[in-house]
């Protein structure tokens, strides 16, 4: 049990756990000053004292005290006479006995999933409220059953509800049951999770990934672990949420970084993009990578001595064809076949009567005469050679595509005027996936021993082929909603995307219950469901307050002068604030408020500046997956009509009008969508 500081002076409840958050820090304080002490230059060589140094650089930087808030947020007594302070670290005294317990220490689950109906040995669950690093409140729960239940608790709810400003923060302190399963799901479970605006999916997945290297940090450290996000606002938006909770160490990508096979110089219409993003073009790219390997028409003639010794062409061939069976790749299937060759003509120095060893068929298959050969029937190869010989050679597309794509699809995919070489090639990003099928068709992609997925509703089948084969041999969490699918390719089923992925074997978790956003900006937003995503059902705010909802009608003179206003008005209050345009009016409120002198970010790749702002201006296709405490939606059917088609405009006017954690403002010249019929 923790040492809690004896009652000496009869101090009031909150001032006696306040001293033991003093106690706390102390007890971390010395900890860190303990590593400090430690001396990397005394390890036994020069590479274990580098590492050793990295070792304690990061420890003492997990065990860095942050004075804005405290070391526990919760407490569990249990039927043992146990108090249990849970944290965002482990924190234990001189004597080895625990102050504070991790949040993901076994023994925390209790502070999230029990109940009156499953206690789980807990009699009492407390909440801390906080502010600048200091607690302000105690709330009690009570699990016994001879005990009235209380209400909701108002220390969760503010909590839940207080202003946003910078980052994503964590949610160490608010997890919900049903949130803290898909925490805590095995590290050989892979997790999808259809999860509705603002229920906090996103939140989950970090944890998740911060969870699993607590839990199975030896095997994680060397496999590791990839966080793969929608974009880089997106992954700024979520950068210190890991970092937080002491996890330095996971990888960030978006997919247009992960599939970097080349430089993005075009743009592909929507339906070639979609052709291009089929699983069936996996099937074409795989026939266009083994057709390099040619059939085998002339002998093997290796001198050796005096004498040359000659593999006929049939049996190369029978040795080709045994290799091209086996199910290896393009590039290790190429570098057995010197050796299988030589080995065919150890076996006739053999019949001849000499004695040859290994060294013999080394020197053999490492001879010019054999490297020219191989080279001549199983050239090397590389994923851009290959693709641009498929669309700029109509015979060599017809050939892998046979049977697959119709020569109408085919005509999509080749170019109608061919660059002369694969340097002058304009690549699209369609292309990046399928450059990245063909690179592991030749050379196998390494698995991560965990990957977080945020957004998979919006990618390709060939898309998630990739994500899916950097995990292999390890597991996923694939975080998504259908209803905000925004590409014309989103699935419509998760059963079909997670087979894409190559996890057929999955757990399918809704999330449905909103904690960020309100009701009246939920229920405004679902107006859109029906007409967007048939069948998929409502999400439930579960807060307390229901947040603002304003419909500004404006002229088109007097729109960006009410936005100014509406911004001022925002900025009296703390929080963060939202402006989402439509992409091709994004330079008109950035005009707007800088002639008003309002300080601003912009959070599109080009125009980031770093830092951070309480204004911030986003792209409407940028606004996936960020929230701020006010959003101002400008102009929502330019937005919607910006897309391909009305489904995906509807989808995406729906994630812009679900960013707003306490405040939507929509602010229109030009008519509403008729699905927002109401006002």
């Amino acid at each position: 049990m923790p040492d809690h500081p004896p009652d000496t002076s009869g101090p009031s409840e909150l001032a006696r756990e306040q001293h033991y958050l003093d106690h706390a820090r102390a007890q971390l304080a010395r900890m860190r000053a303990a590593v400090e002490r430690l001396d990397a230059s005394k390890a036994s060589d020069a590479d274990s004292g580098i590492a050793l140094g990295e070792a304690l650089a990061r420890r003492v930087a997990a065990l860095q005290d942050d004075p804005r808030t405290t070391l526990f947020f919760g407490r569990v007594d249990t039927v043992d006479d146990e108090a249990w302070y849970i944290g965002r670290r482990h924190v234990s005294d001189a004597h080895g006995e625990p102050v504070v317990i991790d949040w993901r220490a076994p023994v925390s689950t209790a502070f999230y999933r029990a109940s009156r109906t499953a206690p789980m040995g807990v009699v009492r669950r407390r909440r801390f409220g906080v502010d600048r690093g200091a607690l302000t409140a105690i709330e009690d729960e009570n699990l016994v059953e001879n005990v009235a239940p209380q209400k909701n608790s108002h220390i969760l709810a503010a909590e839940i509800e207080r202003p946003r400003s910078g980052p994503m923060r964590d949610i160490v302190a608010t997890i919900q049951p049903e949130q803290d399963i898909i925490v805590r799901a095995d590290v050989g479970t892979t997790i999808c999770v259809q999860g509705a605006p603002g229920t906090g999916k996103t939140a989950v997945g970090l944890h998740r990934a911060a969870w699993l290297l607590y839990s199975f940090r030896d095997r994680l450290d060397r496999s590791g672990v990839l966080v793969v996000g929608p974009n880089a606002a997106f992954l700024d938006h979520v950068s210190a949420v890991l970092p937080a909770l002491g996890e330095a160490r996971v990888g960030h990508d978006t997919l247009e970084t992960l599939l970097q096979h080349g430089r993005v110089r075009a743009v592909d219409s929507a339906e070639v993009a979609v052709l291009k993003g089929d699983s069936r073009l996996a099937e074409v790219v795989r026939r266009a990578v083994w057709a390099h390997v040619r059939a085998a028409t002339e002998p093997l003639v290796v001198p050796r001595g005096v004498r040359k010794w000659r593999i006929p062409a049939y049996d190369v061939q029978e040795i080709l064809d045994e290799l091209m069976s086996r199910g290896v790749r393009y590039e290790a299937a190429r570098a057995m076949l010197p050796q299988r060759l030589a080995h065919a003509v150890l076996l006739k120095l053999e019949r001849s009567g000499e004695s040859p060893d290994d060294r013999v068929q080394d020197t053999v298959a490492r001879s010019a005469p054999m490297k020219a050969y191989v080279s001549s029937i199983w050239p090397a190869i590389d994923a851009q050679a290959v693709l641009f010989g498929l669309w700029s050679n109509e015979e060599a597309l017809a050939q892998a595509a046979d049977g697959i794509l119709s020569p109408e699809k085919q005509a999509l995919l080749r170019w109608d005027k061919a660059p002369r070489t694969k340097g002058a090639a304009r690549w699209t990003d369609a292309d990046m996936a399928l450059l990245d099928e063909i690179t592991d068709q030749v050379q196998r992609t390494p698995s991560l021993g965990h990957v977080v997925l945020d957004e998979a509703q919006d990618l390709s089948p060939m898309q998630l082929r990739a994500v899916g084969r950097r995990s292999s041999t390890g597991s996923l969490t694939v975080l998504g909603d259908i209803a905000q699918g925004t590409t014309p390719w989103s699935t419509t089923s998760w059963e079909e995307s997670m087979a894409h992925l190559g996890k057929s074997d999955y757990h399918l978790e809704v999330l449905d219950r909103g904690f960020r956003v309100p009701a009246a900006v939920i229920e405004y937003a679902a107006q859109l469901l029906p007409h967007m995503a048939p069948g998929l059902g409502m999400p439930v705010s579960v807060r307390d307050n229901p947040g603002r909802l304003d419909i500004v009608p404006t002229s088109t003179a007097d729109l960006h002068q009410e936005l100014v206003r509406r911004v001022l008005d925002a900025q009296r209050e703390p929080g963060s604030i939202g402006i989402i345009a439509p992409d091709a009016q994004i330079e008109q409120p950035c005009a707007s408020l800088t002639a008003a002198k309002v300080p601003f970010g912009r959070l599109d790749q080009d125009h980031g500046d770093g830092e951070d702002h309480d204004v911030q201006v986003v792209p409407a296709s940028v606004a996936k997956g960020l929230e701020f405490d006010t959003v101002l939606v400008l102009e929502p059917r330019a937005i919607a009509e910006a897309e391909p088609d009305a489904r995906t405009g509807l989808r995406r006017l729906y994630v812009v009008l679900t960013r707003a954690v306490s405040t939507l403002v929509v602010l229109h010249s030009e008519p509403l969508p008729e699905a927002l019929s109401r006002t």
